[in-house]
């Protein structure tokens, strides 16, 4: 299957090329997130009826809210002009979405029928562009995805790396749990479900996926920073960890991943397992 990935360059999108390269099952065309910046829905139908692609997988979006980065309008146009594009060639469209569209107020895991409930405007945005796409493109797949974290680009680990190095006291929320996912575990994901796509099996709708453990960004930051304290570039008492609000209610962005298992056989992982490598790695880059 011929497969073009929308975002090529941001974390999540970067370590599927890699493994999509290494498995070989697919033809792999990429395009960065510069290049899909089009202005206009002649250039973007142009750029992805150029591709020939039997799916495409549109990473933008959820590189751009992982990364802490302003959703904006035209980015929607985006992903409208996408989704009509492989309407009328008939292609595969899979959109990797987030869990950030749920507030985390609710009292146990959303599964795929719970509606967007956060009131955030990145939250509000990453909505709308899911409906743009169950709208316009029938043989649709969203993918909602945890927090994605990678050794390079922006995301937790970096952000949070950065800000140990330089001494910063981090003071992070405690409060919001949720599932963080490395990138190389979200790439084993949408090359699982790309793999049956391939096969021809029918398999619309949403989905949810995320790791196998909670954690708030507090624990998070203080598994980062185990990690980091083996490394002679950087002292664990460079950098002091600060909850956010004690008294803040407990929310939990946790995603309900049974539909995933039973659809893909798609088995969750858990997020410790690759903090370890992702941590060195940055080191090894800097």
């Amino acid at each position: 299957m011929r497969v073009l990935i929308l975002g090529s360059d941001s974390p999540l999108g970067h370590s599927l090329s890699e493994l999509l390269a290494e498995l070989g099952r697919h033809e792999v065309i990429g395009l960065t997130r510069a290049a899909s910046r089009w202005k206009s829905e002649r250039h973007a139908k142009k750029a992805v009826r150029r591709a020939q692609a039997d799916a495409v997988v549109d990473i933008r979006v959820e590189a751009v809210a992982d990364g802490g980065q302003e959703i904006v309008e035209l980015d929607l146009k985006r992903c409208l002009w996408v989704a009509k594009s492989c309407q009328k060639d008939n292609a595969r469209l899979m959109f990797v979405s987030s869990a950030r569209v749920f507030s985390g107020k609710l009292d146990r895991m959303y599964n795929e029928q719970d509606a967007p409930d956060s009131d955030s405007s990145i939250a509000q945005l990453l909505a709308e562009a899911e409906d743009v796409i169950r709208d316009n493109c029938e043989r649709h797949l969203i993918l909602r995805l945890g927090p994605v974290f990678a050794s390079e680009g922006a995301n937790l680990v970096t952000q949070m790396l950065g800000g140990m190095i330089r001494g910063e006291n981090l003071v992070l929320d405690n409060n919001l749990r949720g599932c963080p996912v490395a990138c190389n575990d979200g790439a084993r994901v949408v090359s699982a479900i790309l793999d049956q796509l391939s096969t021809g099996a029918e398999v619309w709708g949403t989905y949810h996926y995320c790791s196998s453990e909670t954690a708030t960004y507090y624990q998070f930051a203080e598994a980062i920073l185990a990690a980091a304290s083996q490394f002679s570039e950087f002292s664990a008492e460079a950098v002091a960890l600060e909850s956010r609000d004690k008294n803040a209610p407990s929310l939990n962005r946790s995603l309900d991943c049974r539909k995933i298992r039973d659809t893909f056989a798609i088995k969750q992982m858990p997020w410790r397992r690759s903090i370890a490598d992702q941590v060195k790695t940055y080191f090894q880059q800097m």
